[in-house]
């Protein structure tokens, strides 16, 4: 964290933030950025936009700035995990629903990982990202289940690969509206719905879109398969249990794949369902992940209990 720092501008023509980061090598642009909006880096004794060209010998001063070293999880006690699995390379922990996997910003604590972080220190600079301190996959915030830690770095390695080479058997369940009895395999080629400020995914093959945004998507293949496991009614309503694997890892793949298919998951209003009362997230649950494990290279499984509304329908 630079504090207190200030400098002599000697050019002119150049925008703020590149002063800053040509000045302060040691941070970022997302930082410099966030220092700007919050005021932290004057101009003259003023505040200016991250765009202001500078004319040259201005006295830039610098409150506070974050360097690439602090973009760290930090640990929150406070934030309570649950391991269903632990040995010297390797933790599972099954999230609850509302509960972010990662933070957006190092300055972000009430995730997941946050609460990992606090426990299991190891775990902390491990990895390709920063802020997934471990972590091997991310699931929604809104979705419960399985999230898999690695305590090492070649625990991380070894398993990233197998989730780069779609080894990794991820098995969720899902509550879905109404009442079917077949099972099948859902293929899609996915994107992110340009015309929204928020993650949804659409089919890039079947959408809305004009011709010109069509052409900018980025899709990304999706292949789900599922079978109804237990059909409840609640209400005057009927309601399928399905047991879901998948075997590519796109965002928001079995919600977007499900609700295309015309079976929406119980209170996922982002993709058309009901919206069910007093209740926490939707009806989706990482159950299980089958894989080899890190170190001794043997078939290895680990399983997350059933959610509430998988043995009530709710």
């Amino acid at each position: 964290m630079l504090e207190g720092c200030e400098f002599k501008n000697c050019r002119g023509g150049v925008r703020l933030d590149a002063a800053l980061l040509s000045a302060f090598p040691t941070t970022t642009r997302a930082f410099v950025r966030e220092a700007i909006a919050d005021g932290a880096v004057l101009v003259d004794g003023r505040r200016a936009p991250k765009g202001a060209k500078l004319r040259g010998g201005e006295r830039v001063e610098v409150r506070r700035l974050m360097e690439a070293c602090d973009n760290l999880v930090r640990p929150n006690p406070h934030v309570e995990v649950s391991a269903v699995f632990e040995d010297d390379a390797l933790l599972a922990f099954d999230k609850p629903a509302g509960l972010p996997v990662q933070p957006l910003s190092c300055t972000e604590t009430e995730t997941l990982m946050n609460g990992v972080a606090a426990r299991y220190p190891e775990c902390i600079p491990l990895g390709d990202r920063p802020l997934m301190a471990g972590a091997l996959h991310r699931i929604d915030a809104d979705t419960s289940g399985l999230v898999l830690v690695a305590r090492t770095a070649a625990a991380f390695d070894a398993l990233r690969a197998q989730f780069s080479a779609q080894t990794v058997k991820k098995t969720y369940l899902a509550l879905v509206e109404g009442a079917f009895a077949v099972g099948g395999t859902l293929e899609n080629d996915l994107a992110h719905d340009p015309s929204l400020p928020y993650c949804r995914m659409i089919d890039a093959h079947s959408n809305r879109l004009c011709e010109s945004e069509c052409r900018a998507l980025k899709p990304m293949h999706a292949v789900t398969q599922f079978r109804p496991v237990e059909h409840f009614t609640v209400g005057n309503e009927d309601r399928t249990l399905l047991e879901v694997v998948i075997h590519t890892g796109v965002t928001h793949q079995i919600r977007a794949q499900l609700a295309f298919a015309g079976m929406h998951i119980v209170n996922d209003r982002l993709y058309g369902a009901f919206a069910v009362e007093n209740q926490t997230g939707h009806c989706l649950h990482a159950l299980s992940a089958a894989f080899l494990h890190p170190v001794s290279g043997d078939p290895a499984e680990i399983r997350t209990p059933y959610p509430g509304w998988a043995l009530s329908g709710r």
